[in-house]
């Protein structure tokens, strides 16, 4: 069942509300990409228009006839701790913002979209208090039995006067990956300046708009991704709350991150120059203008084409294909070019919760990865791709009877 919104034929603007006439992206009609099916939900599935639009007045790229957040977030596939590379990444994280800022057992650390507590376990275990958020019910249970003192609610200017109420206010604010999730991008961000102390900070990970369009990482655009995100939109958003950037990392996760540093407009803190370089490379692409996104979607179809092209010899000469990862990205992807469980014959995935579970769309039965020796695929495909290091290592088995890995986006290709 195709659902669509009910909203004028041109949506408007999240943030400023101006008509979204230019389109980034269209991936036509998909199921949401977190929504793993048992066997018996296929045949009641819904999909919705799937489009990306560019604003031409703040430059923030964004999907319309979106799904309400609480459909998609209420209950949720996803658990940090499934990835070591995400521990990992944590634990980096933890050590280097408690040495910058000199937090301690005097300090309060929060994360908006803390999933299971992955992230918020390293400050805990260095003797700081530390209180999470997420709307996400089932994750957040994990969290609180793991000893991480979580809200169970979606973030924004309510959530934020209920805590700083009781006395709650922010050393360190980390909102990881979460930035580009919330369609209320107003209230979202106003929350934050809200429950951050008068020289507090706040750190934004999200993926760099700037690297989706040169890596052709169409596969991050779905349904509970809202916004792609540059420094200068996010700029923009900011000083709407009174909020600004003093530093910028650029990151390679996700095929190219930023992390911002932001505080409140009045803070001590100083502008490093990473910020003004990083504005001026934004500038120089094209970043400014709508022109600098248009022409994205006719480049993506050559993605689909390649890895069409790949099955096709496949299933030609009689080899079986097989995925790893049963992620958002990954489903994105397989709906984009059509394929189903005639196509690969099973994905693999470390996510108990996910497993005995069918990916959305394409129906693709999903199975614990030691189920590939009893498979035994001639070809795996990575699906997140930005994790191909940690899969091809973990899965290494398929090489000890000819097996392949193979990557598809930019270009499908083997390993």
């Amino acid at each position: 069942m195709i659902v669509r919104s009910s909203d004028n034929a041109i949506p408007h603007c999240r943030f400023c509300g101006a008509a979204l006439e230019h389109v980034f992206a269209d991936l036509g009609a998909t199921p949401l990409a977190n929504r793993n099916l048992q066997p018996n939900e296929q045949d009641s599935e819904r999909v919705y228009p799937l489009i990306a639009r560019i604003c031409s007045s703040c430059l923030l790229v964004q999907v319309d006839d979106s799904v309400p957040p609480g459909e998609i977030f209420s209950d949720y596939d996803y658990f940090s701790s499934y990835s070591s590379t995400w521990v990992e990444h944590g634990r980096r994280y933890s050590e280097a913002m408690i040495a910058r800022f000199g937090l301690g057992s005097h300090s309060l650390v929060v994360e908006v979209g803390s999933n299971d507590g992955c992230l918020l376990k390293h400050f805990k275990g260095s003797g700081i208090e530390v209180r999470g958020i997420d709307p996400a019910a089932n994750v957040a249970a994990q969290a609180i039995v793991e000893g991480i003192p979580t809200e169970i609610a979606f973030f924004g200017v309510r959530t934020a006067l209920d805590m700083t109420s009781r006395g709650l206010a922010a050393d360190l604010i980390a909102a990881n990956n979460v930035l580009a999730h919330v369609p209320d991008i107003n209230d979202f961000v106003r929350g934050f300046a809200v429950l951050l102390k008068p020289d507090g900070v706040v750190t934004f990970e999200f993926p760099h708009v700037l690297q989706l369009i040169d890596g052709l990482q169409f596969d991050t655009i779905y349904h509970e991704h809202f916004f792609y995100l540059s420094l200068f939109a996010v700029e923009r958003i900011l000083a709407a709350a009174g909020l600004r950037v003093f530093d910028v990392e650029e990151l390679p996760t996700h095929g190219g991150s930023l992390r911002l540093y932001v505080c409140h407009k009045s803070a001590s803190h100083e502008e490093s120059a990473r910020v003004g370089k990083l504005r001026a490379a934004e500038k120089h692409r094209g970043l400014h203008t709508v022109q600098g996104y248009l022409g994205f979607a006719g480049r993506i179809e050559e993605v689909k084409k390649s890895f069409l092209t790949f099955l096709e010899g496949a299933r030609r000469e009689g080899k079986r294909v097989a995925a790893y990862g049963a992620a958002a990205k990954g489903n994105t992807f397989l709906n984009y070019c059509g394929v189903n469980n005639a196509d690969i014959v099973a994905v693999y995935d470390r996510n108990l919760t996910k497993q005995g579970k069918l990916t959305p769309g394409s129906h693709i039965q999903i199975k614990a990865p030691d189920s590939v020796q009893t498979d035994r695929p001639d070809f795996l495909v990575i699906l997140p791709w930005n994790l191909v290091d940690e899969i091809r290592s973990s899965m290494r088995i398929i090489e000890s009877w000819g097996g392949k890995f193979v990557v598809a986006v930019p270009a499908t290709r083997q390993l």
